[in-house]
């Protein structure tokens, strides 16, 4: 048999074994449903989904502890994947400098074939298996980084590659798939995979397992972020106002949290030159900007430490 066809047994085998890839008779007469049915039934399938991403909540906090850790030494998350995959990953690492007023490098998405992947399709770019070892070398790859692969079959070879490389780096490795036992589950240091089953068109993995994938990617930054101080109470207080909504929710947010009136709130964000954490913190302790900057770098950042600093 010539290795081509070879190729081709091997791998319908092994797509034959992923759960993602299983097709149900129960779904065969979705064409013949009304609208209000289709969306029910699709809506249905969904509601499993944040199950089994709760199944795997010790995976997740692991991940998480690991993140934080290594952004506390300067370290940065490197998010890889192909397709529907490499877009959670890309949507997420955009997200953070506006919600959490982080720098850009600190979280960065990776698609394989490149930017113009992100909204066509590039033919055959998730099977070059050296592609993301390339941009990872490219970011000069440290054992103090984390690399999180996402795949939904995690059998994707950019995927695979990109966390192999990792691994000799020394970097922290974490896997998102939607298969048990996957490939990319057994190159990372943590597996979160999270099995959605089959989807409810058959190999349209941007359906549950793109949902499992938003949720967890979610959870990685936000809860990371909330460690390392982001928030303050259940609010985020290192936004970066850079419009008339963002600049209206500053003053909103030490209004309400400081318990002032949008007056004292503005002027205390002038005098904070509009950072959100040191109005609070000046309002909260009294203390000036520069004493209450200095406490704010002491306590690395974390609001209710430098409160409680100042005391």
């Amino acid at each position: 048999m010539p290795n081509d066809d070879l190729r081709l047994t091997e791998l319908l085998d092994e797509l034959s074994r992923l759960s993602t890839e299983d097709s149900t008779t129960e779904r065969g007469d979705l064409d013949l449903l009304e609208t209000v049915d289709l969306v029910r039934a699709m809506n249905a399938e969904d509601r499993g989904v944040p199950d089994a991403v709760a199944a795997r909540a010790a995976e997740i906090a692991a991940a998480v502890d690991g993140i934080t850790a290594r952004f506390r030494r300067g370290g940065r998350l490197i998010y890889i994947g192909a397709g529907t995959a490499g877009r959670v990953g890309v949507l997420d690492a955009s997200e953070c400098p506006p919600t959490f007023g982080t720098d850009p490098s600190m979280v960065v998405g990776l698609i394989a074939g490149g930017e113009t992947a992100i909204r066509s399709a590039v033919e055959n770019a998730e099977d070059d298996a050296d592609a993301a070892e390339r941009s990872l070398r490219d970011l000069d790859l440290a054992e103090r980084d984390v690399v999180v692969g996402i795949s939904a079959s995690g059998r994707t070879p950019y995927v695979v590659g990109g966390l192999r490389y990792a691994r000799r780096t020394g970097a922290l490795t974490v896997a998102i798939a939607s298969n048990d036992h996957s490939a990319i589950g057994a190159e990372a240091d943590v597996a979160i995979e999270v099995t959605t089953g089959p989807e409810f068109i058959s190999g349209s993995t941007r359906l549950k397992s793109g949902t499992a994938q938003k949720l967890v990617v979610n959870m990685l930054t936000t809860l990371s972020m909330i460690k390392l101080g982001k928030t303050y109470r259940g609010v985020m207080v290192d936004l970066v106002a850079t419009n008339e909504k963002l600049r209206a929710r500053s003053i909103r947010t030490v209004s309400q949290l400081a318990g002032v009136g949008t007056e004292e709130a503005s002027d205390a964000l002038a005098a904070a030159d509009g950072s959100v954490k040191l109005a609070l913190l000046m309002l909260a302790t009294g203390a000036d900007a520069d004493a209450a900057a200095s406490a704010l770098a002491a306590a690395d950042g974390i609001l209710r430490e430098a409160i409680a600093s100042l005391a």
